[in-house]
């Protein structure tokens, strides 16, 4: 909050001057700005500007966000985050030229510019503009796995390498690498943008990219070495799953939709980061951003906060409205039972314990990015965000609430086994079960 003083005048009348000494400035009454409103437009304008240009805002923002300080992904970003002389921030800034790849056409990198020109935006739409770009144009890191994918058109298909309307692979880049070589790398877009029914959405997991499958058909058709342990679990993902936490710990997990960042208290599945304010996400932005480039450039931190402005901007899709007496009925029964949990405006909420939850325990306990719990998923569009749970173990929405998925024969995601945990709502009769369907699916 920021204070302006009001100096005080003293009046001196001519031929008769007031023999008190003059009030002194500490003496001087304050006036108090009025403050921000969180989420406005001048909000996050000084949001950006602390972030931006204060290192010391920069750390306590990465203090305060870490849920547990002691999992490697956290002290990982404390042992080299924002700490002026060492660490990240002495790495060389990256501003690279990327063009979105595409089969039709052929750009060249020398006549590209780089992904920013250099200027601060001085608007929300102006931020959101440019964290599009970066969303689709920034790559992550070289990908020769969606490379060799993109040379076999079949199985290109079958992984799920989509092309947009205009004929470009959303998610595949060639760009110029910080040793000079044109390369293919892969951005963002890669998992949380895809085609439906011939339109590019921009937000939704991908749920038919097989990134295990990609990697092994790379290994096979080769030759290149591949550790067998490491080879066996990647076949184990399936379709919108990966395991992409920095440890050994066995604990895939599903691809996140991004609607409804802003209302959410914690990110990633396990709640590793807080969410403080709008610094968390762009702090998570860069140095995941530098951490996928094997930490030998750092982005412009303009393009982590542009990121995170964009992805703020995302909305899902509007859902058909359902039947309104079983939506309605639908509605009472998620408020009795499930709004405990499912408390904020995007349907997610605070953490809860993982032996509460009942679910695999992998992830909340991992070494990577542990914190012993788990948060609960925004439900915005949730009738089309199969798979189910945090590991993605469920196909259906049904099955969520269906007992069948207790038995040792039941056939989901992962295989043959009982999907165990989350059990609210599966001892319901079917009347309820269907209501509470109909109204998720209206979300």
């Amino acid at each position: 909050m920021r204070l302006r003083a009001i100096a005080v005048a003293t009046l001196l009348l001519d031929g008769c001057r007031d023999p008190r000494p003059a009030p002194s400035p500490a003496a001087a009454p304050t006036v108090v700005d009025a403050p921000l409103e969180p989420w406005s437009e001048p909000w996050l304008a000084e949001e950006g500007r602390r972030y931006l240009d204060e290192p010391a805002h920069r750390r306590r923002s990465l203090e305060a966000s870490l849920t547990s300080p002691d999992n490697s992904y956290s002290r990982q970003r404390l042992d080299h985050y924002a700490l002026s002389a060492t660490g990240w921030d002495l790495l060389p800034v990256w501003n690279p030229r990327s063009v979105p790849l595409s089969d039709d056409t052929v750009t060249s990198l020398d006549s590209t510019a780089p992904l920013w020109d250099g200027v601060r935006p001085t608007t929300l739409a102006g931020w959101v503009a440019l964290g599009r770009t970066v969303f689709f144009r920034y790559p992550l890191r070289e990908d020769p796995f969606v490379e060799h994918a993109l040379r076999r058109p079949e199985l290109a298909r079958a992984i799920g390498l989509v092309r947009a309307p205009d004929r470009t692979i959303p998610g595949a880049v060639r760009f110029r690498d910080v040793d000079g070589e044109s390369k293919v790398g892969i951005t963002c877009a890669l998992c949380h943008a895809d085609v439906h029914h011939g339109t590019l959405v921009v937000g939704p997991a991908r749920r038919s990219f097989d990134y295990g499958r990609m990697r092994l058909a790379y290994h096979a058709d080769t030759g290149a070495p591949v550790d067998p342990e490491l080879a066996r679990r990647m076949a184990t993902w399936g379709p919108g799953r990966a395991d992409v936490t920095e440890d050994l710990d066995e604990d895939p997990v599903a691809i996140p939709d991004l609607w409804g960042l802003r209302d959410q208290q914690y990110l990633t599945q396990a709640g590793t980061i807080r969410h403080v304010g709008p610094a968390a996400l762009a702090i998570r932005q860069e140095t995941q951003l530098l951490h996928s480039n094997h930490e030998r450039v750092r982005p412009p931190r303009e393009l982590a906060w542009a990121l995170a402005m964009y992805l703020y901007s995302l909305r899902a899709p509007a859902r058909p409205a359902g039947d309104p007496a079983l939506v309605a009925r639908g509605q009472r029964l998620f408020d009795e039972h499930c709004r405990e949990c499912h408390s904020n405006a995007a349907g997610g909420g605070p953490l809860v314990a993982a032996g509460r939850v009942g679910t695999h325990p992998a992830l909340a306990t991992g070494h990577g990015r542990g914190t012993g719990r788990y948060r609960p998923p925004a439900l915005l569009d949730v009738g089309a965000a199969g798979p189910y749970l945090h590991d993605g173990s469920l196909a259906t929405l049904a099955d969520l609430f269906s007992t069948a998925r207790f038995s040792p024969v039941y056939r989901g995601v992962n295989g043959v086994g009982a999907v165990h945990g989350h059990r609210w709502g599966t001892d319901w009769g079917d009347a309820d079960r269907a209501a509470m369907l109909a109204w998720l699916r209206a979300r």
